[in-house]
């Protein structure tokens, strides 16, 4: 308990998002989640060990979590309470985390180099090692950026910030996103111009918690906004991903749409099922599929208040070029192979708001 107690108090916020891959979540953990399969760098560890299945679940953002949820039930203390932030882990003191403009891990991978692709950024270094444990530079993605909830511009007011966890993560682009959780919040108050003045003084920002809940309050209700980037791509859709511990002990999640674009439906199951499309061509792609701005009231339909729960925002632009479609288009095909991504969708990760009976 003491160590828990130790842990969050130094390790309030985590990494979920750098050049060498993505730490939401990965697909074994969760098979029904469709946008899981972002840039996991899963063959094992700085070339001695292969990955086996039973370490993914202490390995991500969403699975450890949910382990926090149980260790909270059993010690009293959750060690795993901590907002999202993403950062680049580049070593050129330059801050690119834009595909259009990434300039690689190190010096020796800056656009036009021999080594942009081949460099090995981990290697196979077991005695009979056969490669199958190297990653090489074409595998990383630019990202990325801690976005910040700050009070003023200030170190001390982002050291606050950061310390309450009032903090997201994005994959390098710059969208907007903000969510608070209450209990008496109306669904046209999202769009209230004083919409964070309610949301502060009614509710909780990111990085909050909620308490039992008031008798007949029903589910936690969430206003959420998002703005694309205004040099990048519109918004695909903004997500709720929740986890809870049941009444049985087990660990639960599920993913709610809970704002889509291009007036597509969300089904009865709380997701919208017909994917937003892709205009990706080469290195271009358009802004005429996508929302700039969602906006969203949404509360918890399946809630138990006796169940410990979290709840964590997704973002997803549409679809866009990755950092080899556009070295491709500037200096022609080259050595990245073919099953290198040339389109993905970039992303934004919220701290979560947890619910505490």
């Amino acid at each position: 308990m003491k160590y828990a107690e130790r842990r969050m108090r130094w390790e309030p916020i985590y990494e979920v998002t750098q050049m060498k891959g993505d730490g939401e979540v990965h697909p074994m953990l969760s098979p029904n989640d469709e946008f899981a399969d972002y840039y996991q760098w899963d063959k094992g560890d700085f070339g001695l060990n292969p990955k086996e299945p039973e370490m993914l679940p202490h390995e991500y953002a969403r699975s450890a979590l949910k382990l926090g949820l149980k260790q909270a039930e059993a010690i009293g203390v959750n060690p795993f309470k901590f907002g999202m932030i993403g950062s680049t882990d580049s070593h050129t003191s330059l801050s690119t985390t834009r595909e259009e403009n990434f300039f690689g891990k190190f010096s020796g991978t800056e656009p036009a180099t021999e080594a942009r692709y081949a460099d090995l950024v981990t290697q196979d270094l077991r005695e009979n090692g056969d490669g199958s444990l190297d990653v090489y530079h074409w595998e990383s993605l630019a990202s990325g950026l801690a976005a910040v909830w700050a009070r003023e511009n200030t170190r001390e007011a982002i050291w606050d910030a950061m310390a309450r966890k009032e903090v997201y993560a994005t994959t390098g682009g710059r969208m907007l996103v903000r969510v608070f959780a209450g209990w008496d919040f109306k669904p046209d108050e999202v769009h209230r111009p004083d919409f964070a003045r309610q949301g502060y003084e009614r509710g909780v920002p990111m990085g909050g918690d909620l308490a039992t809940a008031p008798d007949g309050a029903g589910g936690p209700r969430f206003m959420v906004r998002a703005l694309r980037d205004p040099d990048g791509a519109n918004l695909d859709r903004v997500q709720i991903v929740k986890g809870w511990l049941d009444a049985d002990g087990e660990l639960q999640e599920r993913i709610y749409d809970i704002a889509v674009s291009e007036g597509r439906e969300i089904g009865s199951d709380g997701r919208a099922r017909t994917p937003v499309g892709s205009t990706v061509k080469g290195a271009g792609y358009t802004n005429t599929i996508g929302d700039a701005v969602l906006g969203a009231f949404w509360e918890d339909p399946d809630f138990d208040p006796a169940e410990r729960a979290f709840y964590y925002v997704r973002v997803l632009e549409i679809p866009t070029p990755t950092w080899i479609a556009y070295d491709e288009a500037a200096f022609g095909k080259r050595d990245a192979p073919d099953e290198a991504r040339r389109e993905s969708q970039e992303r934004a990760y919220t701290s979560p708001i947890w619910y505490t009976p």
